[in-house]
């Protein structure tokens, strides 16, 4: 059984309890980050608090704790769950208060509670097959940059696109690719180059995503931040997603049509490499 954390306790995660008027659970008034986790060690910390701390911010949520109690936090999880690879959830709510649209006053308690996942991430069956996916409609809210728990729409489309025999859905705006269900998408043009979406209010500014484009240019890669089409990743040499629990992770087929050679590309396979090899280094 796991130990999971709920607002300064550890607790067995059959003991742990949270308000039914939490507003997480009633509006999904609430945030959240993935931590990864290799040899027992944190991937990409420091950017995961930045990000969380933004999407706080935009929210105005308060912190529930600071970074270094987080960074505590997260250790005792890794030691008291024995995690030498897997992923470490955090979500923090608004609080309880009784249900009403507007925001509770500024002396609502912001509940914080985290989880462990076991969870095999560098020898991944699907990163070694690639993933076959279909596109869908873009209906999610317009603030797709915040990492709120508003998740039905991914996971909905996520759902249907499994219900097609895909492992996952591209999303479309106005003809354009924004990003995976739960990643950011990128496709290797016919002479090499890496495309992937510009950061905007449209996708989610992922911490992997960072990582592996500099893993990009420091191979002399030449990236275009700029949107694309599903009919450009039709015609591309290969595509690829990144994000913290699958790392750099192939894209062999859109919508029933394979892409390149329908079977991981060479830039894929090569920056999930590196980004492996890089994120164990300096992981703490």
């Amino acid at each position: 059984m796991r130990t999971v954390y709920v607002n300064g306790d550890y607790l067995p995660e059959d003991e742990a309890k949270i308000s039914v008027f939490d507003r997480g659970f009633l509006f999904a008034d609430a945030v959240y980050e993935v931590t990864s986790v290799l040899d027992g060690k944190l991937i990409d910390f420091a950017g995961h608090m930045a990000r969380l701390s933004r999407s706080l911010s935009e929210l105005d949520m308060p912190a529930p704790v600071s970074d270094e109690e987080m960074l505590d936090i997260h250790r005792t999880l890794v030691t008291e769950n024995g995690i030498e690879e897997g992923m470490i959830y955090l979500q923090v709510t608004r609080g309880a208060a009784d249900r009403d649209f507007l925001f509770p006053d500024a002396e609502t308690r912001p509940n914080l509670v985290l989880f462990t996942q076991k969870k095999s991430l560098v020898d991944s069956p699907l990163a070694a097959r690639g993933q076959k996916v279909v596109s869908a409609d873009d209906l999610r809210w317009r603030r797709s940059d915040i990492k709120t728990t508003q998740l039905l729409y991914a996971s909905w489309a996520k759902s249907q696109a499994h219900a097609k025999g895909a492992d996952d859905v591209w999303l479309v705006r106005d003809g354009l690719v924004t990003e995976g269900s739960s990643n950011n998408a990128y496709i290797v043009t016919t002479d090499g180059t890496i495309v992937t979406r510009q950061l905007s209010s449209d996708i989610l500014s992922g911490i992997t995503r960072q990582a592996v484009l500099q893993c990009a240019r420091e191979l002399q890669i030449k990236v275009e931040e700029r949107p694309f089409t599903p009919d450009e990743v039709k015609a591309a040499r290969e595509a690829f997603s990144t994000s913290a629990s699958s790392f750099v992770c192939p894209v062999i087929e859109i919508d029933g049509v394979a892409i390149g050679e329908g079977e991981p590309g060479p830039v894929a396979r090569r920056l999930r490499e590196i980004y492996i090899e890089k994120s164990r280094a300096a992981a703490m």
